[in-house]
C-alpha cells in the first residue's frame, strides 16, 4: 500500500472520529436543555441589575416597567409600580425551568399560545427583561394546569412546558401601586359633605373617644337612623385604593362633589369626586392647620397632586354619602277616605242601593 493511500485513509479516519465527537457533543447539548434546566440562563444571577421589563401582546396592549433611584414605575402611567409584583415576576422568570420540550413547528404554536406577538391574533405575551449586560426575551403562552405553562424563548424554534406557571398582564393598570391614602377613622374629627345634588351637611365629634358623630343640619321633622349613622363616613378613606390613574385636567370640575375630612391633629383632606359614565373619579388635596401635620400634608400633596384616580363605585358611594341615607324614612302620609268608603257609615236604602224586594225592570217582548 502506497504512502499516499495510507495518508488518505488516516485523514478519512480522523475525519470520522471528529464527526463522531461532534455528534456526541450535539447529543450532550440536547440533553443539557431537557428537564430541570433554566429557560433563561443567567437571569437568576442578574435579577438585581434589571432596569426595565417590557410586556406586549398582539392586540397592541403593552406595559413598560422602569427602575430608577426612586424604584419601579409604570411608564405608560408615570405612576409607581407595585414593587412586590415586579419582584415576583423577575424571580419566577429567573427560576423558570424546563419540564419538557414541545413542538418546533410554527404551525402548532397557536395551540400553545406561543406564536410571535407581531400577529394581532396572537394570544401570548412577550416579555423582555433588560439589564446593562444583556436582554432576555420570552413569549408566555397558555397554562397547563396550576403549576406550569407553555413558553418559547423569542427567536427560538423550540417551545417548552415550563414551571413555575407565569401569570403576566400587559395592561398597565395591572402593575400599578394602588395604595392611595390611609386616613385612620379614629383621627377624623369632622367631615363636611358638599354634594352636587341634595343637602350639604357636616358630621362632628368632640373627642376620639366619642364614637358617634353629630350631624347638622337635620331637616325638621326627620331623625337619624341611629346614633352611629354617620360613623362609616369617617372610615371611607382608610386604606383607600384605586383601580386606575391618569393626569388630572388643568381646570377643576365645576360640579364636583366634595368631602372634606378634618383630623384632630390638624390635617385636612379634601376629596373631590365626579362621575364619568360608569367611572367614579376623585382628586385629593391636603392642607395642614397645625405644625405637626405639615410634613404629612406636604408628602401627600407631592404624591397625589395633579392626578385623578378611578376608585371602586362602592368606595365612591361611601365617601360621598348623601344626607338622605343617614335619615329614617319619613312616615307615609295618611290617605284621605271618601264619604262612600268611610268606616261606620251605613248606606241608605233606596238611595245608595236598591231595596231587597225590588223586582227587575220589565223587558220588552
Amino acid at each position: 500500500m502506497s504512502a499516499r493511500r495510507v495518508a488518505a485513509l488516516l485523514v478519512a479516519g480522523l475525519a470520522l472520529v471528529a464527526f463522531a465527537m461532534w455528534i456526541a457533543s450535539q447529543r450532550h447539548l440536547e440533553r443539557a436543555t431537557l428537564a430541570g434546566d433554566l429557560v433563561l440562563p443567567d437571569l437568576e444571577r442578574h435579577v438585581n441589575t434589571v432596569t426595565e421589563v417590557g410586556l406586549r401582546k398582539g392586540d397592541g396592549t403593552r406595559t413598560t416597567l422602569k427602575k430608577d433611584s426612586a424604584g419601579w414605575s409604570v411608564g405608560e402611567r408615570g405612576w409607581p409600580a407595585d414593587p412586590g409584583k415586579v419582584r415576583k415576576l423577575l424571580l419566577d422568570l429567573g427560576a423558570l425551568n424546563i419540564v419538557e420540550e414541545k413542538t418546533r413547528l410554527p404551525a402548532n404554536y397557536p395551540q400553545l399560545g406561543v406564536q410571535d406577538v407581531s400577529s394581532p391574533k396572537a394570544t401570548g405575551t412577550r416579555i423582555e427583561v433588560i439589564s446593562p449586560a444583556r436582554t432576555w426575551a420570552l413569549i408566555v403562552g397558555k397554562s397547563s394546569g396550576a403549576k406550569s405553562g407553555y413558553v418559547r424563548v423569542a427567536n427560538a424554534s423550540q417551545s417548552l412546558l415550563a414551571a413555575p406557571l407565569l401569570t403576566v398582564d400587559a395592561d398597565p393598570k395591572g402593575w400599578l401601586d394602588r395604595a392611595l391614602i390611609d386616613l385612620a377613622p379614629e383621627r377624623v374629627r369632622r367631615v363636611e359633605e358638599r354634594p352636587t345634588e341634595g343637602a350639604a351637611f357636616s358630621a362632628t365629634r368632640d373627642s376620639k373617644e366619642q364614637t358617634d358623630f353629630t350631624v347638622t343640619p337635620v331637616p325638621k321633622g326627620r331623625e337619624l337612623t341611629g346614633p352611629g349613622a354617620a360613623g362609616p363616613i369617617s372610615g371611607s378613606v382608610s386604606s383607600l385604593t384605586f383601580d386606575n390613574v391618569g393626569k388630572a385636567g388643568a381646570a377643576a370640575t365645576p360640579k364636583a362633589a366634595h368631602a372634606l375630612f378634618r383630623t384632630f391633629d390638624g390635617l385636612e383632606v379634601d376629596v373631590a369626586g365626579r362621575k364619568d359614565g360608569t367611572r367614579s373619579l376623585v382628586t385629593l388635596s391636603t392642607h395642614a392647620t397645625a405644625k405637626q401635620a405639615e410634613a404629612e400634608a406636604q408628602r401627600l400633596n407631592a404624591r397625589l397632586g395633579g392626578w385623578e384616580f378611578e376608585i371602586p363605585d362602592y368606595k365612591y358611594a361611601a365617601i360621598f354619602r348623601p344626607l338622605e341615607d343617614l335619615l329614617k324614612k319619613p312616615p307615609e302620609p295618611v290617605r284621605k277616605t271618601t264619604e262612600a268608603t268611610a268606616p261606620g257609615k251605613a248606606s241608605v236604602p233606596g238611595k245608595d242601593s236598591p231595596p231587597d224586594n225590588a223586582s227587575p225592570p220589565d223587558t220588552p217582548e
